[in-house]
């Protein structure tokens, strides 16, 4: 028998990303860990000059290094049309200001989404999206990579399956500590722009990380809020935004929660933390030490679960590349993720199996809800029925 041929790589563009960039690196470089993509077209700057420059350190065919991103949507749809060679997928690597116009240029065209978040910088502009994308019938992925580790996938395995029990408490927490001094007052463009709401959006650190916590406890308890109770300090003066944010939860079936979000937290580097208490059980895990979760049977001693254990779900070990004691990190969650969505491009009959569209919907129902009850000093909102 003549061995099965393997899928063609599907062909990847990116808008925004270019030299210099911190998180188009990062997609870059997930998108090719399994590799099931190839990067062969781009807009990675406005400049026209940056645009062609970045895109010849990364051999992309100079005719495809545009610097206008409708351009760029506009002729990949054309190619496709014509020669069969246009773009299955665009990854967005924007400030969080140009998701919106970037996606609705790209999903008009009917090409395929991978959008970094938050989704937008509004609900209105992400309720937007959602409607386009289900009259234009193309699939789009927004990267909370988190929700790629392992271990993530099997705590949500081990909720769905009631090893938990009921749950009754869900504490979230993401702390760093590099915007403790007003960095982007020395001109250090991560600093600039996730600091500035024009650019940002009206939530500071609450978009930048704390939809990140947010989504992560969504994804492992199945729950959604129904109410929460705000507050947003800016600590650091003259900041525009938010660099900290403490949220209580109430779900509608009776558990708690808390979110807790800084940039501004002394001696943190990168620490999403998430636990979670039901009836039976409890599960504690850590970004830092993603390799290992700590499970807490009710009235047994503390379990160590690690990445790899032969015990450990289904689920879990289709998102392990590595044998158990060789560890796996960030890049390889943010792959799953771009491996995933390959997944669901060649099985467009089948749903999604990564955050999406209407994720995004949730996070900004979330963030304009927590605005709202900080606004009015920390009152309990209701958020919006889906």
């Amino acid at each position: 028998m003549s061995p099965t041929a393997a899928p063609r790589r599907l062909r990847l563009g990116m808008v925004g990303g270019g030299q210099g960039a911190f998180i188009g690196a990062v997609h870059r470089i997930a998108a090719r860990i399994d590799d099931d993509w190839e990067l062969v077209a781009s807009a990675l700057s406005s400049d026209r000059e940056r645009a062609r420059a970045s895109g010849a350190e990364l051999r992309i065919d100079p005719a495809r290094c545009y610097s206008d991103f409708r351009e760029m949507a506009r002729a990949e749809a054309e190619r496709t049309r014509h020669g069969g060679d246009g773009l299955d997928a665009v990854a967005i690597v924007t400030p969080n200001h140009l998701h919106f116009p970037v996606a609705c240029a790209f999903i008009e065209a009917g090409i395929h989404v991978i959008c970094d978040k938050p989704l937008t910088t509004n609900l209105a502009d992400a309720q937007h999206l959602q409607a386009l994308v289900q009259r234009h019938g193309v699939r789009l992925a927004l990267t909370h990579n988190y929700t790629g580790y392992p271990l993530i996938r099997a705590a949500r395995a081990l909720v769905e399956a009631g090893e938990l029990g009921e749950v009754r408490i869900v504490q979230v927490e993401y702390a760093q500590d590099w915007l403790a001094q007003p960095l982007e007052a020395s001109g250090q463009k991560q600093a600039a722009w996730r600091t500035d709401p024009a650019l940002a959006g009206p939530a500071g650190c609450l978009g930048d990380i704390g939809t990140h916590a947010a989504q992560l406890a969504e994804f492992v308890t199945g729950q959604s809020p129904q109410q929460l109770s705000a507050e947003l300090v800016s600590f650091v003066p003259g900041r525009r935004v938010d660099d900290h944010v403490q949220v209580q939860l109430r779900y509608a079936s009776g558990a708690r929660g808390m979110l807790w979000a800084s940039q501004v937290a002394t001696g943190e580097e990168n620490h999403l933390r998430l636990r979670v208490y039901g009836t039976k059980a409890a599960l504690h895990w850590d970004q830092e030490t993603p390799n290992e979760m700590t499970w807490h049977p009710a009235g047994q001693p503390a379990q160590r679960l690690t990445r790899g254990m032969a015990s450990l779900s289904a689920v879990a070990a289709a998102a392990t590349r590595t044998p158990g004691g060789h560890p796996e990190g960030y890049l390889e969650a943010f792959a799953q993720l771009y491996r995933d969505f390959a997944r669901d491009l060649r099985h467009l009959d089948q749903p999604g199996s990564v955050p999406g569209v209407d994720d995004g919907v949730r996070s900004l129902a979330f963030v304009e809800t927590v605005l709202a009850s900080a606004a009015h000093d920390g009152a309990w909102t209701a958020l919006p029925t889906p």
